[in-house]
């Protein structure tokens, strides 16, 4: 039987049944609700207790010891917060004032849940009634005493106010501190002798709006009056002459403890002492003024003033110098001088000068001379003695300064920037290297109104303006004058220094060297460019306006420059231009020089041969073309012609019409133009002509009569012709034809086998080709009408 109790083990399985959950992490748990409860009620009268209640409801699967965090707001700032088990929280305000009135509002955190209630407003009523405490209630006028108002049960921070209350009822504020929780402490001051009323409230500035006390109970304060004010007196008399002895007294009657008196002019404290007074002094010049007696009890003031008037005897002296203005060796004189007032009392015999140069005597005189140097310059100053029976006036004049003046140098005349252009506008400079300031110049130049200005600072320079000159000689009209004292003439300078002019060169010139005009090739060019006018050196450009950039550039100490092209060639032609300038930085370009290139005479000559080659070898190509052909021809034609033989001297041969017509027809460009005929020999002549061939050739003539040519036949002219041929006999006795001339010969040319000669005539003198080819012969046709060759199939006409 088990003797455990069931309790126990209803809590372990509880317990393992919450780590299960707790492990399986699947607790869950919400909100329902927050509720806020104001007790006794949400409106109270000050000092009421008052509880909050805050209470939450939470639904959980069985949570245990769940935690609940409370907050809790009053207009949204926190006054309270908790965490516990439990789900209600009490807050208590006992009592309650009006500083807790607001809008509560109560939140409640569970785990990482939050809610919140509904605002609940608490106004509390009515504010406590301050205290007023003072630490005197009775006191003299202007004495000072401390005032606490308070309200010791209230919270918040509170403004506090102070009053007075007035003959007629109403209230004067006199005083309110800066907050400082609730209760204020200040100090107050009651300058009316009489009685005082006071009083004091208080004021809380609540989110509702601000709510203001009762006023506090009042309380009575004396202010008394505090007779202290003092007497002064001043003996002999308020009104006296420089030199006089005064006597001041300075007293307070019937004065309360610790009283303090106080003697001062310009609010400068001549004496100080307890109750009363008494001061001295010999009246000087200036001591004409106002005095002051000044009684102090506490932070209580009395004062009375009287005038006093102090006569001059003599006016305070004064040093002149003269002239006014001193320059550098110039005499000069120190005067000392006074005004006398009162005759009756005082003469200007009794009066003694001394006159001092930086606080040393000089002399016993009122006047001093000497001569202007850089070692009298100094401070000056006088002093005027006057000696009575009864006492002695010692007076000094005011310091004047000498300093000598250094007298002007000659002005000279300067381009501003070293450099005068010429035809341009420029400035000048007008400067002397001594002289002290202020110094005024003044500029005059030609056709303009003169120009003065005044230099009187270290640093400062005059600077005119000047328009362009164009020529050298009117730097002589510009004139410099320098001034610093009244009464002598001003210092002149003249000119400019004519190395700071600088001349702009003029329109430059390109020539070439050796005359103008075409160059040949091979040939050296030499380009020259110059200008009239202008400051050396002078920088020249070449250029070809055919390309881009410059041919070359030269630096020259003279008014002209040159470029050299060696060996000039086709492509240096062209047009040329320069370029001058110098420091005065304008550019001059020169007109443009278009510059011919001829050929050389060697190219010419052997272009004329070349040429002269061509035409010779175009001339002679359709001859040879047409003696080609013709030889073809007659190699051809060899045994269709007929050829009379000729004798050893002279032949004539015989053709008939109708050969004429044939060659005619097959050829009609020939006709009356060129007939050929080939020498025929038979073997009788052949071998005569072997036997007494002579040692030159004989030129030999053969007549060749010709007939109308076939009207059948291609159309040529008409006629008879008669040609002749050159013929020379060979060594051999045949004859020969002279030289580049052929033998004679007519030949039917036309390919028709029908021949119209007279072939019994002509059939024992046909040739044989190969003495065909060994002939080189050329025909002169002496004709007297030359026609046309038309429809001809055959090339070379």
């Amino acid at each position: 039987m088990d003797s455990r109790p069931p309790n126990l083990l209803l809590l372990l399985l509880t317990c393992l049944l919450h780590y299960w959950q707790c492990a399986r992490g699947q607790s869950s748990y919400t909100i329902d609700i927050v509720g806020l409860t104001i007790l006794p009620s949400s409106t109270v009268q000050s000092g009421t207790p008052v509880t909050l209640h805050c209470q939450v409801k939470v639904s959980h699967d069985n949570i245990p010891h769940l935690n609940h965090t409370f907050q809790l707001t009053r207009d949204d700032i926190p006054v309270h917060s908790s965490s516990t088990v439990e789900d209600t929280v009490v807050y208590e305000l006992n009592p309650a004032r009006a500083a807790d009135s607001g809008s509560y509002e109560c939140r409640v955190t569970v785990k990482d849940k939050s809610k919140a209630s509904f605002s609940q407003k608490l106004n509390v009523r009515g504010l406590q009634t301050p205290i007023l405490q003072l630490n005197k209630t009775e006191l003299y006028e202007s004495e000072e005493f401390t005032a606490t108002c308070s309200a010791p049960d209230e919270k918040g921070s509170l403004i506090f106010r102070f009053y007075q209350r007035l003959r007629n009822g109403d209230f004067e504020k006199i005083k309110q501190p800066a907050p400082n929780g609730n209760s204020s402490e200040t100090t107050l001051v009651l300058r009316r002798i009489g009685d005082h009323y006071l009083s004091c409230d208080y004021e809380v500035n609540l989110v509702s709006g601000a709510r203001r006390s009762n006023r506090s109970n009042e309380t009575l304060v004396i202010v008394k009056g505090l007779y202290i004010s003092p007497v002064m007196n001043v003996l002999p008399s308020p009104e006296v002459f420089e030199g006089d002895i005064i006597e001041v007294v300075c007293k307070v009657v019937n004065p309360p403890k610790n009283v303090e008196v106080f003697l001062t002019r310009n609010r400068r404290i001549l004496k100080q002492a307890l109750v009363s007074l008494n001061h001295r002094l010999t009246a000087q010049e200036g001591d004409s003024g106002e005095l002051v007696c000044k009684a102090e009890w506490g932070n209580v003031q009395k004062e009375t003033y009287q005038t006093i008037t102090v006569k001059e005897l003599f006016s305070k002296p004064q040093l002149t110098v003269n002239p006014i203005d001193i320059f550098l060796g110039d005499r000069f004189k120190l005067t000392c001088s006074v005004v006398i007032y009162f005759p009756e009392r005082i003469s200007n015999e009794s009066i003694q000068f001394s006159i001092y140069k930086d606080n040393v005597k000089l002399n016993h005189e009122e006047t001093y001379i000497t001569t202007a140097h850089p070692s009298e310059n100094g401070n000056y100053t006088c002093k005027a003695l006057a000696i009575s029976l009864t006492h002695s006036i010692d007076k000094e004049s005011q310091t004047v300064v000498v300093k000598a003046k250094v007298p002007l140098s000659k002005p000279m005349l300067s381009v501003v920037g070293g450099t005068l252009v010429l035809g341009k506008s420029f400035q000048l400079l007008c400067h002397s290297d001594n002289g002290t300031l202020p110094i005024t110049y003044t500029l005059h130049q030609p056709h303009m109104l003169s120009e003065s200005r005044v230099v009187s600072k270290q640093g400062e320079q005059a600077i005119f303006n000047s328009s362009a000159i164009y020529k050298f000689s009117d730097l002589n009209s510009f004139l410099c004058h320098a001034k610093n004292r009244q009464n002598k003439p001003p210092m002149t300078g003249s000119g400019l220094l004519r190395s700071t002019i600088i001349e702009p060169v003029s329109k430059p010139v390109l020539t070439r060297l050796h005359g103008m005009g075409d160059v040949s090739e091979g040939q050296d060019l030499t380009l020259v460019c110059s200008v009239q006018r202008g400051t050396l050196p002078i920088t020249f450009t070449w250029y070809r306006t055919e390309t881009e950039g410059a041919l070359a550039t030269q630096t020259s100490m003279i008014l002209e420059g040159s470029y050299n092209i060696s060996i000039v060639r086709r492509e240096h032609r062209g047009g040329y231009y320069c370029l001058s300038t110098n420091q005065a930085n304008e550019t001059k370009q020169s007109h443009t020089v278009m510059i011919g290139v001829k050929m050389a005479g060697w190219k010419k000559g052997f272009i004329g041969i070349i040429v002269f080659c061509i035409l010779l070898i175009l001339a002679m190509s359709p001859i040879l073309a047409f003696k080609r052909r013709l030889l073809l021809y007659k190699r051809k034609r060899t045994g269709e012609l007929s050829v009379k033989s000729a004798s050893t001297k002279m032949e004539r041969l015989s053709l008939t019409q109708a050969e004429v017509n044939q060659a005619a027809n097959v050829t009609p460009g020939m006709i009356g133009k060129s007939v050929w005929s080939e020498h025929a020999s038979g073997s009788d002549s052949e071998d005569q002509n072997s036997v007494t061939a002579p040692e030159k050739p004989e030129t030999q003539y053969a007549e060749v009569q010709t007939r109308e040519a076939d009207p059948n036949r291609a159309l040529v002219k008409k006629g008879t012709d008669t040609v002749y041929s050159k013929v020379r006999n060979s060594k051999q006795g045949v004859p020969e034809q002279a030289d580049g001339q052929g033998s004679v010969e007519y030949a039917q040319l036309n390919h028709d086998t029908d021949h119209h000669s007279d072939h019994g005539n002509h059939a024992d003198h046909s040739v044989p080709d190969d003495y065909i080819d060994d002939i080189d012969d050329s025909v002169h046709i002496n004709t007297a009408d030359q026609g046309e060759c038309k429809h001809d199939p055959m090339p070379n006409c």
